[in-house]
Formats: structure tokens, sequence, C-alpha cells
């Protein structure tokens, strides 16, 4: 656990629970709104499903977009050796604020909480990447 990369494996983990939830919410709900998926011509074709189930979905993309810059400067930090106790500590505080954004967005979707926790994680992460830049010193 003292390991930066471990965090990043934790977030990586999260985002295929996330898979997991997407596909059994969204293959019955396709399957009752009628949905062949090996006949669909656009994606709108799946604008009929609830929004409890787009959401999932929606959600697991958000795992692919800014979580990225995360496993990069994890990385970074971990080859650099700027992986202090602080950055470990921050790199969790990372993961944790992710799947608190995932569980908020999944089951309730109250967009002003969303956004908090959107922002400081994103706040999180850009104290690592200055602490890794001031590490280069």
């Amino acid at each position: 656990m003292n390991s930066i990369l471990t965090p990043m494996l934790a977030l990586i983990i999260w985002t295929f629970v996330m898979w997991f939830w997407m596909y059994a919410t969204r293959i019955p709900a396709m399957q009752k709104a009628g949905i062949d998926a090996t006949k669909m011509k656009a994606k709108s074709e799946m604008d009929v499903l609830p929004i409890e189930v787009k959401r999932i979905a929606d959600n697991f993309n958000h795992l692919h977009e800014q979580p990225t810059i995360f496993f990069a400067l994890v990385i970074y930090c971990h080859l650099a050796g700027a992986a202090d106790g602080l950055n470990i500590a921050l790199a969790w505080t990372y993961v944790g604020l992710r799947i608190s954004h995932s569980l908020v967005q999944a089951l309730w979707n109250f967009i002003p909480v969303r956004f908090f926790i959107f922002a400081a994680s994103s706040i999180v992460m850009m104290v690592i990447g200055v602490r890794a830049a001031l590490a280069l010193g």
C-alpha cells in the first residue's frame, strides 16, 4: 500500500466495477425497451433507456476521461521518484473522490454535489502535479 501505483490499480478495478454495473443495468433495460443491439444503427436509439441506466453508463465513460491524466501522473511520479508519502496519500484521496463521484452520479446525480467532488478531485490531482514538478528542482 506504500506504492503510488496501488491507488492507480484501485481506480482501474473501480472502473471494472462500473463496467459490470453498467451492463447489469443496461442489458435488461435494452431488453425491456425492445432494443436489439445487433440491429442498432445510431447511438440515439439508446435514448429511450431510463435515466438511471444512462447515468451509470455516463459515469463509466467519465472514468475514461480525467482519470487517464491521473494514471499518467502517477506513473510519472513513480518513475521520477516523486512518489513520497504525501503524494501517495493524495493519490488515495483522488481515488476516493472519484469513487464518490461515481456513486453520486449513478445513485443520486445531484449536480452541485457531483461538481464539488469533481472539482475537489481535480484540485487534488493538480497538487500532485505541482508537487511532482517541484521535485524536479
